[in-house]
């Protein structure tokens, strides 16, 4: 049996009992014109509406998933499945799974994560009450055009429900999420994975149910652009805090040597105080984008960078220190000579505005050179090698 499946169509389900004999109607008819051979597989999330009974009536095959979550569901569902293609939709009857064979001919060509795309800029459609103005007009191009950027991904709707990848390529992108944000991490992976991607257009119809349905959409797309957020170290941290960095510095640098005047507006003290600021605060952004990134490889959230294991192998923590120390001693010696010149009027009354320009870059300085050498300790530290060992005799 499992050497004649080709393809699977998964429907995670929880409540379904209103949508889901259409869907599983509608998947069979797929599965005709796909001219392959299929299953249909129910992965119920705890169901108590009679769903089960639903899909085993009608030949689907079921398999109980205890964890809940929308990403626990469908996992549950993708290691149960026994097609080499897995086609995964909501059961809900937005979706129409009479359209597998587009995603059939996908794979038959080669790709290995096909994307249905509901948005017109795909070619898709949606149909009149099947998408709410906030996602159609705001959620959906946002976060698609966030997906675009960040990460490459070519798929022109980022977030669409309905989609279909090979079990290797499933194993491929080592999938971490259990919540909404599985489908997110999948374009998102399967991207940074380098899997030949592709699209398809889809129709997206009203759903059937007449219940509310389960997504918030302030809620929930907040919570995907979140996701996105921290899957994207570069974007979160590393470029802000570059452009603080390189802003402060270069408007520090000024400013410590006297007033600059941009028109009628003169720029003082006050303001070497914000630009110094701006530095110490974009060094910690960069830091945290180095740190984020080694603790998400480390835990498979992230793939493997040539670039960053080969800025480890140039930039050793011995180096860093160096880095650090010089710095430090840097700001040491300008405040020493701040000292110096206080000491000369024999610890007396200065002019506030040029002690001050002393004073300031001398301190950032050293809170720069302390702030890089317990960085560059924390991230040796993130980035050691555990190896498990098994017990003796096992």
């Amino acid at each position: 049996m499992n050497g004649t499946i080709e393809l699977t169509i998964l429907m995670p389900c929880l409540n379904e009992a209103e949508t889901l004999a259409r869907c599983i109607e509608k998947a069979k008819t797929g599965l005709a014109r796909a001219g392959v051979p299929g299953e249909i597989l129910i992965a119920d999330n705890g169901s108590t509406d009679g769903s089960q009974a639903i899909a085993e009536k009608l030949g689907a095959r079921l398999v109980a998933v205890a964890a809940k979550g929308y990403g626990n569901a469908l996992r549950g569902g993708i290691e149960a499945a026994r097609g080499e293609w897995i086609v995964m939709g909501d059961a809900d009857d937005s979706y129409d799974f009479a359209e597998v064979d587009r995603f059939v001919k996908r794979f038959q060509a080669g790709d290995e994560l096909v994307m249905g795309c509901r948005l017109p800029s795909g070619g898709g459609r949606i149909m009149p009450g099947a998408m709410p103005w906030k996602n159609r007009w705001i959620g959906n191009p946002v976060l698609t055009t966030i997906g675009r950027v960040f990460f490459k991904c070519p798929a022109h709707d980022f977030h669409s429900g309905l989609r279909g990848f090979t079990r290797t390529a499933y194993y491929k992108m080592e999938l971490q999420t259990t919540g909404m944000e599985f489908a997110s991490e999948m374009a998102i992976k399967g991207t940074l994975k380098g899997l030949k991607i592709s699209e398809v257009p889809i129709t997206l119809h009203k759903d059937g149910r007449s219940r509310p349905p389960h997504l918030k959409p302030w809620r929930d797309g907040w919570r995907h652009l979140r996701f996105m957020l921290l899957y994207s170290p570069r974007w979160l941290f590393l470029i802000p805090g570059a452009l603080l960095l390189l802003a402060g510095t270069a408007l520090a640098s000024v400013l410590s040597f006297g007033n600059l005047k941009l028109g009628g507006v003169v720029l003082d003290v006050g303001a070497l105080a914000v630009a110094c600021m701006t530095v110490i605060v974009g060094f910690q952004l960069v830091a945290f984008a180095f740190f984020t990134k080694v603790f998400a490889i480390a835990e498979k959230l992230l793939p493997e960078d040539p670039k960053l294991n080969g800025w480890f192998k140039t930039m050793t923590l011995e180096k860093g220190l160096m880095v650090g120390l010089l710095v430090l001693l840097a700001g040491l010696i300008l405040l020493g000579h701040a000292v110096w010149i206080w000491q000369q009027t024999g610890f007396g009354q200065l002019t506030p505005t040029e002690n001050l320009r002393r004073l300031i870059p001398a301190v950032t300085l050293v809170v720069l050179g302390i702030q890089n050498i317990f960085s560059s300790f924390f991230l040796s530290v993130l980035g050691l090698k555990t190896v498990s060992r098994k017990p003796p005799g096992l």
